[in-house]
């Protein structure tokens, strides 16, 4: 019988524990601390409407017969030019092999060509086709439409004041790090 004592495990020693887990290379940095309270309760508000409305825009993708995550996956394709897989896993926030296999289903439908890297085979380059891209474009007409019909509901000064919100976001998501 072994004298031998068992030292106790530090806190946040156990991998498993969810409370340890380190951040990931390349996630985002820890949130700015000490906001002022109408930022947050704008932000609150704006976060919960961004979600609803994704959710309601995103049902129009049914039409095109593609999963959420493959249309995704796509659209960083088609509205961000081509990709390595390990930049499209990064841009998707997936492991590479989760990547590889979208993509050889993306492929497999005609949807996205790959080429391997002349200097290094195991590199692939991936870029949409012709027909991932008017999938893709025609999913976001129905949006757009969908969206619009339901804008088009707005008093004109509450459509001009929500144009002019749109603005500020892009010029915030521009400067964003």
């Amino acid at each position: 019988m072994s004298t031998k004592k068992s030292r106790p495990k530090k806190e946040g020693s156990n991998p498993r524990n969810s409370g340890s887990r380190k951040p990931e290379a390349g996630s985002p940095k820890p949130a700015v601390t000490n906001p002022k309270p109408e930022a947050v309760s704008v932000a609150d508000r704006l976060h919960s409407a961004a979600i609803h409305l994704l959710r309601r825009v995103r049902k129009q993708d049914v039409a095109t017969g593609e999963g959420p995550a493959r249309l995704s996956a796509l659209s960083v394709l088609v509205f961000g030019g081509p990709r390595t897989l390990g930049e499209l896993a990064a841009a998707e926030q997936v492991k590479a092999p989760t990547m590889s296999r979208m993509v050889a289903g993306l492929a497999r439908d005609h949807l996205v060509e790959i080429a391997s890297d002349p200097g290094d085979a195991r590199r692939m380059h991936i870029r949409a086709t012709s027909k991932g891209k008017s999938i893709l474009q025609q999913g976001r007409e129905r949006r757009i439409a969908y969206l619009a019909s339901h804008l088009d509901q707005l008093q004109p000064d509450e459509l001009r004041a929500l144009g002019d919100a749109v603005e500020i976001l892009s010029r915030l998501l521009r400067d964003w790090d």
